[in-house]
């Protein structure tokens, strides 16, 4: 009897070890909650993290786009003042040329900078006959960019940052200039303003298209 009690005893400890632990509902629900909480904050920072992305890449957008119209704006010709659409030359102050004036202040055979197209100093070219001559050549090296001065002694434009040499024309009579210097249309509106005009036609120093173009 004894060992039956033994027995018994045995048998019932093995069983509970084989029982389910008993289930805690409050701490369920507690976990519940706690896993809702965290997707609802998930839920928050994911809306966060969407609106910092869309500032930004509106930031961003703002800041290229501060800087790329500068740039697009800088390689478009000037607003023109001419009825025509020309350019207007001006002196040294910003003043717009009366061809009639200029020519009362120059005399035959005179090279004299302006502000042309795009701001680029440009010559004036006084004829022999006292007239203006019908195109301006842009003052600018074909070289390497420098000014490149007139020298009436000598008949010819100089260069005189690596020796580069033009004639009256512009066209090049000494390296290491590649090109001749770029040709402009001089015209007059209504008012007598002296007027610079792109040229796009044949250059007639070369018999060949404009390399400006």
């Amino acid at each position: 009897m004894k060992l039956f009690s033994v027995l018994s005893a045995a048998l019932i400890g093995s069983s509970a070890a084989f029982a389910p632990a008993p289930v805690n509902v409050q701490q369920r629900s507690m976990a519940t909650v706690s896993m809702n909480a965290a997707e609802g904050e998930l839920y928050i920072d994911q809306n966060r993290r969407n609106l910092m992305n869309l500032i930004l890449v509106g930031s961003a957008a703002v800041t290229v786009g501060g800087l790329a119209v500068p740039y697009v704006l800088f390689f478009l010709p000037p607003g023109t003042g001419g009825g025509d659409g020309g350019t207007p030359a001006k002196d040294a102050l910003g003043n717009d040329l009366n061809k009639v004036e200029y020519l009362a202040s120059k005399k035959p055979g005179d090279h004299s900078l302006a502000q042309g197209l795009k701001g680029d100093a440009t010559y004036l070219i006084i004829k022999e006959d006292g007239s203006l001559e019908d195109y301006g050549l842009n003052a600018v090296c074909t070289h390497l960019g420098c000014v490149v001065p007139w020298s009436a002694a000598n008949n010819k434009f100089m260069c005189p940052c690596h020796g580069s040499q033009y004639a009256p024309t512009g066209a090049v009579v000494r390296g290491p200039a590649p090109l001749p210097l770029a040709l402009a249309h001089i015209e007059t509106d209504e008012s007598g303003t002296i007027l610079f005009n792109t040229w796009s036609e044949t250059d007639f120093r070369t018999d060949g298209k404009p390399w400006w173009m």
